[in-house]
C-alpha cells in the first residue's frame, strides 16, 4: 500500500492508502521525491480553481526515479526524471497542429486527473523527461518554468522590447526570467514589496511597480520613455489586474493572459481597437518549452533554486497547506519531500 493525499473538498485534505501501481505496458512506475506547490493546487484547495471536481489528488510540478520500466532504450531504471503532465489525445485539431498543450480533451495530471501527491505513480513513458544531471529540486521546477517560456514564446519577445510582467508568484517569476533570457527589458508589478523586492535581488529585475503605492502609468511611461510596455503579461488570474492591464499596452503591442480565473474579462473596444493590440491566452507548455528550460538550466541563464522558499515533508503537508495561501508567510515556492 502507498501514502495518498487528496484534497476532498475545498479545504479538506485527507491522507489515505491505496494499492501500489503495477507496470503497464508503455508506462513506467515512478517514485516520487519531489512536489512543487503551484497556484494551482492554492486555488484548488481554495476552490477558486476553474476545470476542476473533488476529490481529486493534486500535484502536477514532480521529479521522480523511475522504479520499474519495459526495456526501453532511452529510460532505465534509477533514471531520475520529471514530466509533461499535459496528457493529450493526439487526434484533435490541436494535437494535429503540434498545439498538445491545449488538446481539445486534455487531462492534466493534477488538475483533470489525479496527481502525484503520493509515493508512486504510474505514467506514460512518452511524457518522461530525461535528468539525470539535474537535482530532484531543479527538476520539480522545470514544468513551472516552461510555462513561462511558453508565454514569452506566444508573445513572441524580441531583444530590447519593454515587457511588463504582472504578478511575482512563481508563474510569473519565470515569466520574468525568460523574458530576460530573451533580451528583454522586465518591468515587474505586484501589490506585495515582498515579491517585488525578491524580483531585484533574486532575479536582478531592475524595473518594479507597486500600483497600489504609485501611479503606475506614470512610471511605465518614464521607464519605457512615453512608448509603455510592447508586451504585457498576466501571470495573476486576478479579474481587477487583467482589466486594469490593458491601459497598460503600447500601440501595436501584445496582450497575453497566463494567469486563469471564471469571469468575463472587460475591455474598451475603442482603447483596444485604437491600438491594434493583439490580446492571446497563454496554456500549458509543449516540448520545446520543456527543453528550452532544461537547456536555459543547464546554461546557467537561471538558478531554479532561488524560488523555494519553503520546505515540507510529505507527511506534513496537511498541516502546512493552509499557511501558503497567505502572502505574510512570503512563500515564493514551497517543495514538498518524500525521501
Amino acid at each position: 500500500m502507498i501514502k495518498v493525499l487528496s484534497c476532498e473538498e475545498p479545504g479538506s485534505f485527507r491522507y489515505m492508502e491505496k494499492e501500489e501501481p503495477s507496470l503497464q505496458a508503455g508506462h513506467a512506475i515512478l517514485r516520487i521525491r519531489r512536489i512543487g506547490i503551484c497556484g494551482t493546487d492554492l486555488h484548488a484547495f481554495e476552490g477558486t480553481q476553474p476545470f476542476f471536481h473533488y476529490p481529486r489528488v493534486l500535484g502536477h510540478e514532480l521529479a521522480a526515479e523511475i522504479v520499474a520500466i519495459e526495456p526501453n532504450i532511452e529510460f532505465s531504471v534509477g533514471d531520475r526524471v520529471t514530466f509533461s503532465p499535459y496528457f493529450y489525445c493526439g487526434e484533435c485539431i490541436a494535437c494535429r497542429n503540434g498545439l498538445t498543450n491545449c488538446c481539445a480533451d486534455i487531462k492534466v495530471f493534477g488538475v483533470h486527473i489525479d496527481g502525484g501527491m503520493c509515493e508512486y505513480v504510474s505514467v506514460p513513458v512518452q511524457y518522461l523527461i530525461q535528468g539525470n544531471d539535474m537535482s530532484f529540486d531543479e527538476l520539480a521546477l522545470v514544468e513551472p518554468l516552461a510555462i513561462g517560456a511558453h508565454g514569452i514564446r506566444r508573445a513572441g519577445v524580441k531583444n530590447g522590447e519593454y515587457v511588463l510582467v504582472i504578478g511575482a508568484g512563481p508563474i510569473g517569476l519565470g515569466v520574468m526570467e525568460f523574458a530576460r533570457i530573451a533580451g528583454a527589458n522586465v518591468i515587474a508589478m505586484d501589490v506585495n514589496d515582498q515579491r517585488l523586492t525578491f524580483c531585484k535581488e533574486n532575479l536582478k529585475v531592475v524595473h518594479t511597480i507597486n500600483p497600489t503605492k504609485e501611479n503606475a502609468l506614470t512610471q511605465l511611461r518614464s521607464i519605457s520613455n512615453y512608448d509603455m510596455p510592447t508586451v504585457v503579461i498576466d501571470a495573476t488570474g486576478n479579474l481587477g489586474a487583467i482589466n486594469s492591464a490593458f491601459q497598460y499596452l503600447a500601440h501595436g503591442g501584445r496582450y497575453v493572459l497566463v494567469g486563469l480565473q471564471r469571469e468575463a474579462i472587460t475591455i474598451s473596444h475603442p482603447e483596444f481597437h485604437k491600438r491594434e493590440a493583439s490580446l492571446m491566452s497563454s496554456r500549458n507548455a509543449t516540448t520545446v518549452d520543456f527543453n528550452h528550460v532544461l537547456d536555459s538550466m543547464r546554461k546557467k541563464y537561471l538558478d531554479p533554486a532561488t524560488y523555494i522558499t519553503h520546505r515540507v515533508a510529505f507527511d506534513k503537508v496537511k498541516d502546512n497547506f493552509s499557511s501558503w495561501l497567505n502572502p505574510e508567510t512570503g512563500v515564493i515556492k514551497a517543495m514538498v519531500s518524500l525521501d
